[in-house]
């Protein structure tokens, strides 16, 4: 990862980071057809839920962080094109259109935040109690400032009641933050909502390195 501080961002030039941008997007021509991925399903499957292993965190008892990526999207899309039984390249562009801004795009991390509570009567009381904790998440590198989520930018999904039980999330982080994580600054993660305060300081390995390699 380029950290020269005379680059417009840690890895290159404002054209280099427009061209990671490209290159982190899905197009048609990435995904396998429906045949080949029937073909191919349970490989994939198997080998998508692997990655994913390494990008998850619980954050206390009821919420789980899962930091999506290239291959996550990909997989929920072949997943949604397969059960949808959708083969029109224009019914294919729609889903990468919902989907893509879902990934990454080397400046920053996104994530999927799940509050996993099994009784539902408990849950619908922790949706309320839990509040706006969707913006109460945040990361931290090395001895820099809290990065806090920004949450849900496609639609609300809380009212002024409760909150959902799922939330998309994306850590937007400053430049300064950049040359430190190449460096193995170690990386935290928390919620500091006033129902629910817990820290995971720091994160496992092989998520700190598969956040590491987001950057690049």
């Amino acid at each position: 990862m380029k950290t020269d501080p005379n680059f417009g961002y840690a890895y290159g030039s404002t054209n280099d980071y427009e061209n990671i941008q490209q290159m982190s997007v899905l197009t048609v021509e990435d995904l396998m057809t429906l045949e080949d991925y029937d073909r191919n399903r349970n490989s994939f499957r198997d080998d998508v839920l692997i990655h994913k292993k390494n990008r998850l965190v619980l954050i206390g008892p009821d919420i789980s962080v899962s930091f999506e990526d290239r291959k996550t999207i990909m997989y929920q899309i072949q997943e949604m094109l397969r059960v949808e039984k959708i083969f029109h390249r224009n019914g294919i562009q729609d889903e990468l259109d919902a989907y893509n801004p879902l990934i990454p795009d080397g400046t920053n991390w996104k994530a999927t935040m799940m509050i996993q509570i099994p009784n539902i009567d408990d849950r619908r009381k922790a949706l309320r109690r839990f509040l706006g904790i969707e913006r109460c998440c945040w990361v931290k590198v090395g001895d820099a400032e809290k990065v806090y989520a920004i949450a849900d930018e496609d639609m609300d999904r809380a009212d002024q009641e409760k909150t959902a039980a799922v939330h998309f999330l994306r850590f937007q982080l400053p430049r300064s933050v950049y040359q430190i994580v190449g460096n193995g600054a170690s990386i935290a993660i928390g919620i500091d909502h006033e129902a629910y305060n817990y820290v995971v300081d720091p994160v496992s390995t092989p998520l700190a390195e598969s956040l590491c390699a987001d950057l690049e």
